[in-house]
């Protein structure tokens, strides 16, 4: 498949490639992954003249339309969207663009600059051999690179629990990557598990479509939307919270795999009170801890849960405050409204339901994805599965990640950030190349096998095989 590439500005035309000519090429470096990260690789490397080539599964940022609802949309304002060389530049930077306009977003970046760009390849191999770095394709092509970017993205894997098998068959499991609107749901009352941005936004959608939901709580934080007179991003962004490199916390892994503060931009933005919900009548519950013979036990940690997300938010506003305060900034006050609603006494003892005298016909899985880097033959992984790495450089020469959340700052894996840290690499590399040795090194070993002996044709050991969690 080929693209269509233009010249833009000072750059030259980029390259057409086509994917039956990748059998057998070599390159300076070989992109990994056509999302926002791998793209914003591409606008750096052809902004400093560097040979490459971008691979892409499926099409060119096509996780933002596949893996996400009809009623999908940002949850930081468009602003914050600040691609290399293509900022927002609509008419409502305050606003919070919807699934479409994402994607629509992402399409103009491509065709601003043209990037050499293969899409429907998808790469099954990646290691060191004679010196360079050998891909090989699942199409059946083996190309070579100095340098390889891996921009693969951390939401790989869609991770549902175990238990889930235990459900009975009548009932509808979906993942939240599957979701797309209530009326793909049987009629009755939906289960969602997990309180992540995804599940407090998909718990939000079938409740305003008037569904009976019953929503099992996490330890996921929250932030308001708005405080004193502007969003909530908008303060930390200028208090430089956006831009704290993740080295400066005392556990930086910790920080790492923290679940994301949930909020929406849904309607031109608002919290997500999960206490109003309760008050219209949604069913909350603590975390699901055990399924079996049509009942679903759920934990004491509902009041802990609320009040955990709750205090979480009332220390955002209490840095703000000191920010205004410490600034001497002219901001309205506001006061700050107790809970609208509290557990009953119930939620404090173990909690078990019936499915199906509940009238629940569907469980939508909200609980995070994993990673799946089984395909990277080099030793540069930690006990958990995630690479290692100092803002995506590796412990093997000419090896980087790019997109990772936290891989530097707050805005790593986001619009805001992803561009900030694809220079860096690209300074990487050229350092790399002016050092004149761009052979890979054969000093490191696995020293426990490779992947293909610990997981054996792993391709078809699938159902034995748990994904590394990425994030809830």
């Amino acid at each position: 498949m080929a693209n269509s590439v233009r010249s833009i500005g000072n750059r030259p035309p980029a390259e057409i490639v086509d994917a039956a000519a990748l059998d057998g090429a070599h390159h300076a470096v070989v992109v990994i992954g056509g999302g926002q990260a791998g793209l914003s690789m591409s606008w750096w490397l052809g902004e400093r003249g560097i040979d490459h080539v971008v691979l892409e599964s499926k099409t060119a940022g096509h996780e933002w339309h596949d893996r996400r609802w009809d009623t999908f949309c940002l949850v930081t304002p468009n602003w914050q969207c600040r691609l290399p060389g293509f900022p927002y530049q609509g008419e409502d930077p305050d606003g919070f663009m919807v699934r479409d306009e994402i994607q629509e977003y992402l399409a103009a970046f491509v065709e601003s600059f043209g990037p050499p760009l293969v899409e429907g390849v998808r790469v099954s191999r990646l290691r060191s051999a004679d010196g360079a770095f050998e891909v090989r394709t699942e199409q059946g092509a083996t190309l070579t690179a100095d340098q390889v970017v891996v921009a693969t993205g951390p939401y790989q894997i869609p991770r549902t629990p175990r238990m889930a098998e235990r459900l009975s068959e009548w009932i509808t499991q979906v993942h939240s990557s599957g979701y797309r609107n209530p009326d793909q749901l049987p009629a009755g009352a939906v289960l969602v598990v997990g309180t992540g941005q995804s599940g407090c936004q998909i718990a939000e959608d079938l409740h305003l479509a008037g569904r009976t939901v019953h929503l099992a709580t996490g330890t996921a934080p929250r932030v308001a939307r708005f405080y004193r007179g502007r969003d909530c991003v908008t303060w930390l962004h200028e208090m430089g919270t956006y831009t704290r490199g993740v080295d400066t916390f005392d556990d930086a892994d910790a920080v790492r795999f923290k679940t994301n503060h949930y909020v929406t931009g849904r309607d031109g933005g608002r919290d997500i009170d999960l206490r109003r919900f309760a008050l219209e009548g949604m069913v909350l519950h603590g975390r699901l801890t055990g399924i079996a013979h049509g009942m679903a036990r759920f934990g004491t940690d509902l009041r802990a849960n609320l009040d955990g997300a709750d205090a979480v938010a009332e220390g955002i506003k209490d840095s703000i405050d000191a920010y205004i305060a410490r600034n001497g900034i002219d901001a309205p006050a506001e006061e700050r409204r107790a809970p609208v609603w509290e557990p009953g006494p119930e939620a404090e003892d173990p909690a078990e339901i019936d499915l199906a005298a509940a009238g629940i016909t569907s469980v939508i899985w909200s609980t995070g994805f994993g990673r799946d880097h089984r395909w990277i033959e080099l030793p540069v992984f930690d006990g958990r599965g995630y690479p290692t790495h100092a803002r995506g450089v590796t412990s093997q020469p000419g090896l980087y990640f790019l997109g990772l959340p936290w891989q530097h700052t707050w805005g790593s894996g986001r619009f805001s950030g992803v561009a900030d840290d694809a220079e860096h690499l690209v300074g990487e590399i050229e350092r790399v190349r002016r050092v004149g040795d761009t052979s890979v090194a054969d000093g490191l070993h696995w020293l426990a096998g490779t992947p293909s002996s610990t997981f054996p044709e792993a391709q078809h050991a699938d159902e034995d095989w748990i994904a590394p969690r990425t994030v809830a």
